[in-house]
């Protein structure tokens, strides 16, 4: 099923104290060009309180109709906008807050803010972004809080950049950045790592690439790929300093072959400041209902 015709519903993971205002830009952008609804979630993490058992039942409401008034708030600015939009204030972890709330509404994407300035942040991908990519029934989009600043910004009109490599996600992929590149009207940026033996073999994959997975080169939308030698990491990251892309798009693998968060997907979360949208491949129901994933790698 094609990305436009899922995208009913954005949740956006919202916080109080401005990081997610990047997320929610971008969130609001997606939405409107797609005519999508916003759900913005917020979870009150016990883990924030260093006693959670300690605090009041009254404080812990008072925290709730908070952070649901200064929700409602946002979601009155996106509904003047003509964006439908309402709020959900959960306790409990933010992880497993999201996808029980992108569950619930059938959510066709999750937007999150991450800390930024040296990219998402090795600490701040491990422990939010990196889990949620892993158990999420739908792509995340994770935005830099720092993404409208420094050399890295992502340009006014720039391309959709795709990481392409050769995963059971790779057809979902490739569909989410033809979509936005079409919807959008942007150029889409095709980058392939060639490695060692097709750079000795002189071998270029561009044109066996595109073919493949039915990319065709200016009936929708402009096309350009091109390649790169080094690990797919490196060559992504000198792309996206060379072009300035508005969104990095890669296909995540739902199973690791090697132990840890490793894998192109973690290491593009880590060092890029222009948002990435990690596409997971189709997810059969029975495996996603009982949490069936092991650790992420693209």
């Amino acid at each position: 099923m094609s990305f436009a015709n899922v995208l009913k519903t954005i949740v956006v993971a919202t916080d109080l104290d401005g990081r997610s205002e990047a997320a929610l830009e971008y969130a609001r952008k997606v939405a409107g060009a797609y005519g999508a609804r916003i759900v913005l979630a917020h979870g009150l993490d016990p883990l924030d309180y260093a006693a959670v058992d300690a605090v009041p039942s009254r404080i812990l409401r008072q925290l709730t109709d908070q952070a649901r008034a200064a929700l409602d708030e946002l979601a009155g600015g996106l509904i003047r906008e003509g964006i439908h939009s309402h709020s959900e204030v959960r306790q409990g972890a933010v992880v497993e807050m999201l996808v029980d709330v992108a569950r619930q509404y059938e959510a066709g994407l999750i937007v999150i803010g991450t800390q930024g300035m040296e990219g998402a942040g090795p600490v701040v991908v491990g422990a939010i972004a990196e889990q949620l990519v892993r158990l999420a029934p739908c792509p995340v989009l994770a935005v830099a809080a720092d993404w409208n600043a420094g050399e890295f910004r992502p340009a006014a009109g720039g391309p959709v950049l795709l990481a392409m490599e050769r995963n059971e996600a790779t057809a979902e992929a490739v569909a989410t950045a033809c979509s936005l590149a079409e919807t959008f009207h942007r150029t889409l940026l095709v980058i392939h790592a060639r490695g060692s033996a097709e750079a000795s073999a002189f071998l270029n994959p561009c044109a066996t690439t595109l073919a493949e997975f039915g990319i065709q080169p200016g009936e929708r939308f402009p096309v350009r790929c091109m390649v790169k030698d080094g690990s797919p990491a490196d060559a992504v990251v000198e792309a996206i300093a060379q072009y300035h892309p508005c969104v990095l798009v890669a296909g995540v693998k739902r199973a690791s072959e090697t132990p840890g968060p490793h894998g192109t997907a973690f290491a593009l979360l880590a060092r890029s400041r222009v948002p990435v949208l990690c596409v997971p491949p189709e997810i059969p129901v029975a495996r996603a209902e009982h949490g069936m994933y092991a650790p992420l790698e693209a």
